[in-house]
């Protein structure tokens, strides 16, 4: 019998951490109500976004009074022109809540850049440092003194955004761009972004999905390793001694908010899952939602799909067929058929072990015996559970584990969350690298010529095939790497390399533009699919650029040689130009 257990340093911390803040949005303009509705289903907008990120030109009552009155001299279905009218007059511009800000610690030729070798790519490392400072916002005093006039939350510190419609900051966005600003020795603003995260936990009593106060939901549990990062290249113990209080809250949230009680054979475990309990449209993607859930009859489907979505928010992956569990087993699904509260992840339990294994060393670290023992002791149990749970020896991977009364046990179809739990480098794990080599080989995952794709299922789901995108190649490349498997290093520099390149090709063939996901299959095009349109900026993906550029620049290679592939992208346009102006001079 494995325990289902928490600590009594863990479980007091569960009382201390904010029990009811997990609602930081009652706001009946931004969230929910007549006002969101009607513009969102007025067509004005393709991407429902845009109207929840405008601030409020005057006091709430007074809109909501201006609202009415369209609504008494039009009817409960006013026309488009009048809703554009109304908008116009009552709301600011989306982005009036930041002000120019360029990063004090930037600096122009970091120096890890003159270790990378291919001169190609020291070009495009340089480049990426530099679109650090079209990337950075400070917030508006105005948004802290009258916050009822904005969607936005409020955090003391200048952020670095992810780019495009993300306008704010992001949870798990933050993990790789915090990589990336540090090793370009922009370490002033990484204290600033962690201090707002952890402004967030203590204020929220969690960190949400992102920057807005509609965020009701969490992000992947990266905080805790955004500061061992932070700490290995400052060592600023004073810093960790000020918030390791903060860092045990952001620990207790995920372990008592987000735990799930499993039995399996008269074994009970403790896992870890995502798991939002609101049943009503997200504003940022109201129309979509509203749409796709009014398709389905049963008012208590309704609710329970509108909880699905939103916890596949949380995962980060929204979405993807990873969280599909249509009715027949054999059907790949539907967005309709999103069940992601009953499925366990992988890679969420493989995070909190991750975060259990470096809160024990934080706080021996700075003399915290009786923490640190706390800690070890429930990674201990939870590396347990993970083989146990997760792990199918005839397929030879980790799998995530469905608890839907139609469907129990592993979802079996490949993720790259799957082989996370590598990246511990624990014993217990990493001594399954072979049948995880053969895994990935029998799936053809490193047959793709653009990195690794998020699924091997082509759906019409941006986090499905052929889309890449930079966290998941990364954490496939760090898993890879921590097995001290020579294959597997192989393998992982292998995977470096096509991800580079394709960000390289794509870079160059897009008017020097980063792109939030890539194509696997087609080297130099961006990824597409989802709810909206591919942005482009792109914090994580310049991060995990970066930080591969500082792992491997002494090997890894542009596209150059030896077949011309970055030449051929870049000469058939600008031939293509030539063809042209040759054209019209000789008809001129």
């Amino acid at each position: 019998m494995v325990p289902c257990r928490f600590s009594v340093f863990l479980v007091f911390l569960a009382i201390v951490t904010a029990e009811d803040n997990f609602m930081p949005c009652e706001n009946d303009i931004y969230c929910y109500g007549d006002i969101i509705h009607t513009v969102a289903q007025s067509g004005i907008y393709t991407d429902s976004k845009t109207f929840v990120d405008k601030p409020l030109k005057y006091e709430p009552n007074i809109v909501k009074t201006n609202y009415d009155f369209m609504i008494k001299q039009h009817g409960l279905q006013p026309p488009v022109e009048e809703i554009k009218k109304f908008i116009e007059h009552n709301f600011r511009p989306e982005g009036y809540e930041f002000v120019e800000w360029t990063p004090q610690d930037w600096v122009p030729n970091p120096k890890f850049i003159d270790t990378i070798n291919d001169t190609a790519l020291r070009t495009f490392a340089s480049e990426l440092n530099s679109i650090w400072k079209n990337l950075g916002r400070s917030i508006r005093q105005d948004v802290k003194t009258r916050p009822e006039m904005y969607s936005m939350i409020y955090v003391d510190n200048p952020v670095v955004v992810p780019g495009g419609r993300f306008r704010e900051f992001y949870y798990w966005d933050q993990f790789w761009i915090v990589k990336g600003l540090l090793h370009c020795e922009m370490t002033t603003t990484v204290q600033g972004i962690l201090e707002n995260f952890l402004q967030m936990v203590e204020e929220l009593g969690y960190i949400p999905n992102g920057g807005r106060i509609y965020y009701k939901r969490s992000h992947p549990p990266l905080l805790i390793p955004m500061v061992q990062d932070y700490m290995k290249v400052t060592e600023n113990d004073t810093f960790l001694e000020s918030h390791i209080a903060t860092l045990d809250k952001e620990f207790a949230f995920w372990t008592t908010k987000r735990n799930y009680s499993l039995e399996i054979e008269d074994n009970n475990y403790t896992v870890f899952r995502y798991n939002v309990e609101l049943g009503n449209p997200r504003p940022e993607a109201y129309h979509p939602d509203y749409e796709l859930v009014s398709e389905i009859p049963n008012p208590t489907e309704q609710k329970e799909l509108y909880e699905h979505l939103k916890t596949a928010a949380e995962s980060g992956i929204d979405f993807s067929w990873r969280w599909f569990l249509p009715k027949t087993e054999s059907d790949v699904g539907t967005l309709k058929d999103t069940k992601t509260r009953h499925i366990i992840p992988i890679d969420l339990n493989v995070l909190i072990l991750r975060n259990a294994i470096i809160m024990q060393e934080f706080h021996t670290k700075i003399g915290n015996t009786e923490q640190a023992e706390e800690y070890e002791e429930f990674a201990a149990t939870l590396e347990a559970t993970i083989n146990d749970v997760f792990w199918n020896q005839t397929l030879g991977s980790w799998f995530d584990y469905v608890v839907a009364d139609e469907h129990q046990g592993h979802k079996t179809e490949f993720f790259p969350g799957n082989i996370l739990p590598l990246i511990l480098g624990l014993p217990s794990m990493i001594s399954k690298t072979t049948e995880v080599l053969t895994y990935l080989n029998e799936q053809k995952v490193f047959s793709y010529r653009g990195g690794i794709p998020s699924s091997l299922e082509s759906t019409t789901q941006q986090w499905d095939f052929p889309n890449a995108w930079a966290p998941h190649n990364h954490w496939i490349i760090e898993s890879l790497e921590a097995t001290g498997n020579p294959e597997a290093k192989k393998l992982a520099v292998a995977t470096a390399q096509k991800w580079v390149e394709n960000n390289l090709l794509t870079y160059r063939t897009h008017e020097d533009t980063m792109f939030e996901k890539y194509d696997a299959a087609n080297p130099g095009s961006r990824g597409g699919g989802g709810e909206y349109e591919v942005v482009e900026g792109f914090g994580w993906s310049n991060g995990v650029v970066l930080d591969l550029l500082k792992k491997y620049g002494d090997i890894l290679t542009s596209p150059t040689s030896p077949d011309g592939a970055l030449q051929a992208f870049i000469s058939i346009p600008i031939l293509l130009l030539a063809l042209g102006i040759t054209f019209l001079l000789s008809h001129s």
